[in-house]
């Protein structure tokens, strides 16, 4: 299986539109094609889980990771366990690090170095909702700023997913940039959200006026330094498996969340299959 196959599931099923709207100041690489959710990203999860007959659980804050002999006990934050054959974690590679249990006595040294040289951009996200009259005077769906020390992209959301719903007005998704997220990452983003406004209308000073605004911060935004050397995956321990992934550990788009997935399945199914000969019996 390949990634393209992934791209013809998803535009099959209507999961992905290539982008037909304005985007000023994107910086086009040769051969590349831009997609977009018009139900949003959480639609491609969706979609793979439903096709996967898993039980999905949420909202389950795990704290830490105890080997117990063939088997992984997960603490949860809430005070609970719960016993594991495998494990697989895809969260940032920060929040793997501080996990608490057994895990930093078993990864090498090599493996720890290789974790924490991972880094990544942070940034604000500020969301405008607008009334369903509300107009604006421009006419592209994103944009991409250069000029600002604040704000790096604006986007019209319904416009950039060609996605209009009755009854509901336009949204304004604005991202800050990396050198001013990283200046500002410990600030509260009450405190920074009267900032990237006060921006935002010096770049589109005849905005309407919003009837509701949100305000997101994203310490750990896109992957900048990814895993050195490593082939999508990291296998911290086979039997039982515990196995790291993500875009940390292949590069930060679609493609290399596909490319680490697809790693991460094969490393999975071999532990497994492993697993599964020791305890058939003879």
């Amino acid at each position: 299986m390949c990634v393209l196959s992934f791209y013809t599931e998803l535009l099959s099923a209507g999961i992905l539109h290539p982008v037909d709207c304005q985007i000023e100041g994107l910086q086009q690489k040769d051969g590349s094609k831009n997609y977009v959710t018009p139900r949003g990203i959480s639609s491609v999860v969706k979609h793979f889980l439903s096709d996967s007959g898993a039980d999905l659980f949420l909202e389950h804050h795990v704290t830490g990771l105890y080997q117990r002999g063939a088997s992984w006990e997960v603490r949860r934050k809430a005070g609970d366990s719960e016993l594991f054959d495998a494990v697989v974690l895809t969260i940032p590679v920060p929040q793997i690090l501080e996990l608490q249990g057994d895990l930093g006595n078993l990864m090498s040294a090599q493996q720890k170095q290789k974790l924490e040289g991972v880094r990544y951009s942070s940034r604000f996200a500020l969301a405008l909702f607008f009334s369903p009259d509300a107009v604006f005077s421009f006419s592209w769906g994103a944009k991409y700023v250069t000029d600002n020390p604040c704000i790096r992209y604006i986007a019209v959301d319904n416009r950039k997913r060609s996605a209009d719903s009755p009854g509901l007005g336009p949204s304004l998704v604005i991202h800050t940039s990396v050198p001013f997220g990283l200046e500002h990452l410990e600030r509260d983003k009450e405190d920074i959200q009267p900032i990237i406004l006060q921006e935002l209308h010096s770049l589109l000073p005849d905005l309407p006026q919003p009837i509701s605004i949100k305000c997101q911060k994203w310490r750990y935004s896109q992957v900048l330094t990814s895993v050195s050397d490593c082939p999508g995956h990291m296998t911290l321990l086979p039997q039982p498996p515990l196995i790291c992934g993500g875009d940390a550990f292949s590069h930060s788009n679609f493609d290399g969340c596909v490319d680490s997935a697809l790693s991460l399945f094969g490393a999975l199914k071999t532990s497994l299959d492993v697993q599964n000969t020791r305890a058939s019996p003879v």
